[in-house]
């Protein structure tokens, strides 16, 4: 691996702790930019939210990340294109419903358009 293709990959990595921080903030001035206009999530529970949808719920309080913290992110980068993958513990109220701190995998898939940003988004509970 160069040290380019390193470079780019902390720059993804680095993309991806700030669009978590600007999403448990509820940041919607940071989140929104980071998220692509056809970005979509596919919720623990397989809702499928559009970017409006997700980023609307943040900012009316629907979806509120109490704690995001992200473990080591691994990269898969080819041109324009990177996946990411980590294990996190997500504490967050939904619809006014407290779900307990608990661990996710989430799988993110960017592309490079003028700047990285994130345009599928799955996560995935851990229960064992």
């Amino acid at each position: 691996m160069t040290g380019s293709a390193q470079t780019e990959e902390d720059r993804i990595r680095e993309t991806e702790r700030a669009r978590l921080r600007a999403l448990v903030e509820a940041d919607m001035a940071t989140a929104k930019p980071l998220h692509a206009e056809d970005f979509q999530l596919i919720t623990p529970i397989g809702l499928a939210l559009s970017r409006d949808e997700y980023l609307g719920a943040i900012a009316s309080g629907s979806i509120k990340y109490l704690s995001w913290e992200p473990g080591d992110i691994a990269v898969r980068l080819d041109g324009r294109t990177a996946v990411i993958r980590y294990r996190a513990r997500l504490e967050v109220i939904f619809n006014g419903h407290h779900v307990p701190s608990a661990e996710y995998w989430h799988t993110d898939t960017y592309e490079h358009r003028d700047r990285w940003l994130v345009v599928w988004s799955q996560a995935t509970a851990i229960t064992r």
